[in-house]
Order: C-alpha cells, then structure tokens, then sequence
C-alpha cells in the first residue's frame, strides 16, 4: 500500500488548484474526472483528429505513431514532501488525461468557473481537437536521492550518462528531476500541455528547460513515410515499427527482472540536443555528404543500391576495392551489426531556434529514443558514433537527459504509483 493517501481523482488537488489558477477557484470544488479514450464534442463530430488514451498498460507517446510536433520539457522539483510529490504526479495524470482527450486541464476548462478568479485552463486550446496529443511522463536520476526516500529504488539502468567525446552540453540544458514529452499534430495542442502542467506545478516544481521540435524524424508505424532532417537526408528508415512486437518487447520494454517492479512495462527514454552547422554542411559536395551518411540523398537507398529499405550491404566495394559504404559513414557506425546487435526506437524531431551571434541558423535535431536498457543501447552506440562516425564535423551535442518512464498508470491512478509503495 502507498505511504501517503492517493491523490483524490474527483479533481486536481488543493495545491494544483492554487497553481492553475490561484486561491480563488479552491473553495469553489474539485469537479470531476474523465474516463480514458474520451473525446471533446469537435472531434466527435468532424473525426478530424485521433486521440490516444492516457491511462493504459504503457504510457502513450512511445509507439504511438509518431505526430508532427514536440514540445519536451524537463522540471526540478522544489523543497516539497514526498506527499506532495506524489500529489503533484496525481494531478499531472488527472490533467493529462483530460487534455489527451480534448479537454481543458481543469474541470471548468477556459471560460467557466468562478467569474473573479483565473480560469483553470488557460485557453488556448479552446475549440480545438486533441491532435493526437500524448503525454508522457520521466523521472530523472536526480530524483532518486533522500528528499523523498526514493534512494534504494533507483534502477541500475538509470544511469548518470558518460561524457561522450566531442560533448559541447550546456549546463543550462541538461538533467531534471522531472521531464514531460507532449507530442501532438498541432503544436499549440503541445504548447498548451506543457504551459498548463507547469502551472499545475507551480510551487512544486520548475521548468528547468524546454524544447520545441517540428517535422518529426523517424516513423514509428509502417503506414508513416519516412522523413526528413536538415540536413534533407531520409532520417530513420531502419527505425523500429509499432508492428513489430516482438522486437519491441525485447529492446523497448523493461521485462520483469531487469530491474525494480515499478519498472516493468516501462522503457528508458534518452533526449540529445544535437546542434548542426547547417551552413558548412550546405557547401559540402553532394559526394561528401552522401558518403558521410552512406545513403543516396534523394530516395535514401543505401550506396551499395536498392531501394530506401534495401538492407545495406558494408561488404560492397567498388573502384580499388574499396567499399561502397564508408566504414566512416553513419549508416554503417548506426548499424546493430557494429553495436552488438543494440537498436533503439528513435522519435526524433527537428528544431530551429533563430539565430546565433555570428548570424547562423541556430537549428538541429532534438534526438529522442526509448530503450529497455541504455548501459547496453544508447551508450555503446553514441560511443561508437562520437569516436568514428565522419558526420561528427557537422555535429555539436549542446543539451542531454535521461528518463525512467514508468509503466502507463490505471484509469483514476498516477504514473509511477508503485514506485510509491512501501
């Protein structure tokens, strides 16, 4: 059983109420909750827009197919009891659950409730469709220390991740106790997630940094066609699939074993923030550029030929016997073949972030994958890449974290409840 009383589900609590829309809502009650699957009354009618359950065996956002737009934020939690964190997870979960089904954060949504307090959902969301919104919720390593007695419960998989060669990270981004991914085919559905959790959290938790990404970089289900980087290469062909199920079991999901219980049916998830000099990359020669990636450029096919989904063949030579694919390329360094056998399942998205001082595009890859494992996934392949792969000359890794993602949580509880349990 919990240590603490579970948060009460008929609404958001007391302190989630004074952070969306302060002292005056509180009297006034908690409303009511919502069943997982729900839809708001636009998207019913036009059936223009999917919805993904927030409640179910795992979190949504992982092998959901993959939507258009991100907005990632990563929280440190404040000076508050364990209690109150659990508080704060419960309604997160009561939030998210409600605005994943097209609904306002708060149970009187934007232009109701008390007439002289803030609304409990700030609006801008309003008349729109759910979009595909998930949420999903991390812990950070940082969380699992004597605050909140979480210390002898901190998977060995949760690692505090190495300094890769060639790491450029900015204090400024990297860690959190805490991290949210919304993702959504409307990025202001995604915007409105993150600015009404964090105003949820106000007093118990802090935006530590954030993220905004656009035109997704991989395909997480095979009905979607495989995307674009800036760098304008195909980006993620050999990504795993939702279809795939037995290979998701065995490199996605935390199996019973592999670590705490509160973990199994969960993942890891990593997030990079990779810099790219667009400008040096956009003289660089067609041949170059094609021989860094070890792909053609316009249908993606590997240099050793075939078509984008044509296995590559590293064994290929050509003139002087020398081999089709570089042994510098990405395509072959990525490879399981040169990573044990390791493969992630990347959800990726572009960013663009204006200018720099010096005028440059200030823009790049914000890379997101999710693993059974990173000691044996992440890490040897981003050590094999750091040290060989030729596309390090266009690349700077600024921003880092790494996340537990629980299991999903049930209908009227919270991720991450039993890690709770005593």
């Amino acid at each position: 059983m919990n240590d603490a009383p579970a948060p009460d589900r008929r609404g958001l609590s007391r302190r989630g109420l004074f952070g969306l829309a302060g002292a005056g809502v509180v009297g006034a009650g908690l409303g009511t909750g919502i069943t997982a699957g729900a839809h708001n009354a636009n998207a019913s009618a036009s059936g223009a827009a999917a919805s993904y359950p927030f409640f179910g065996t795992h979190q949504a956002g992982i092998v959901t197919p993959a939507q258009d737009r991100l907005h990632f934020a990563a929280f440190d939690v404040s000076d508050i009891t364990r209690e109150e964190l659990i508080e704060l997870l419960g309604d997160w979960s009561y939030a998210a659950n409600r605005m994943t089904a097209g609904l306002g954060a708060g149970s009187y949504g934007p232009a109701s409730g008390p007439y002289d307090a803030p609304p409990d959902d700030t609006g801008e969301a309003l008349d729109l469709p759910p979009s595909g919104l998930t949420i999903t919720i991390g812990f950070g390593p940082s969380l699992f220390d004597d605050r909140f007695g979480l210390a002898g419960k901190r998977p060995d998989a949760l690692i505090d991740l190495p300094h890769f060669p060639g790491d450029a990270l900015i204090d400024t981004l990297v860690g959190g106790d805490l991290c949210i991914q919304a993702c959504s085919d409307d990025p202001q559905v995604a915007v409105h997630a993150i600015r009404n959790l964090s105003r949820i959290a106000f007093g118990r938790a802090s935006l530590r940094w954030s993220q905004l990404g656009f035109g997704r970089t991989s395909s997480t289900t095979r009905a979607q066609a495989t995307p674009r980087n800036l760098f304008g290469f195909k980006d993620g062909t050999a990504n795993m699939r939702a279809e795939d199920t037995a290979e998701i079991s065995k490199q996605v999901w935390v199996g019973s074993g592999d670590g705490p219980s509160w973990m199994t049916g969960g993942s890891y998830l990593v997030a990079r923030k990779i810099r790219m000099t667009i400008e040096t990359w956009d003289r660089t020669a067609l041949r170059e550029q094609e021989t860094v990636v070890g792909r053609t450029k316009g249908v993606g096919a590997p240099l050793s030929g075939g078509t984008e989904f044509t296995a590559p063949d590293f064994a290929a030579t050509g003139r002087a016997d020398e081999p089709l694919i570089s042994d510098s390329s990405h395509v072959k360094l990525a490879h399981p073949s040169s990573n044990g056998g390791a493969t992630l399942l990347r959800r990726g998205y572009n960013f663009v972030d204006g200018n720099d001082d010096l005028g440059r595009l200030n823009a790049g890859l914000f890379f997101l994958c999710f693993q059974r494992d990173p000691r044996t996934q992440f890490v040897p392949l981003q050590l094999n890449l750091a040290k060989n792969d030729a596309m390090n000359e266009y690349l700077r890794h600024v921003g880092s974290g790494i996340f537990a993602v629980p299991p999903g949580a049930a209908n009227g509880s919270y991720v991450g409840a039993s890690l709770f349990e005593t």
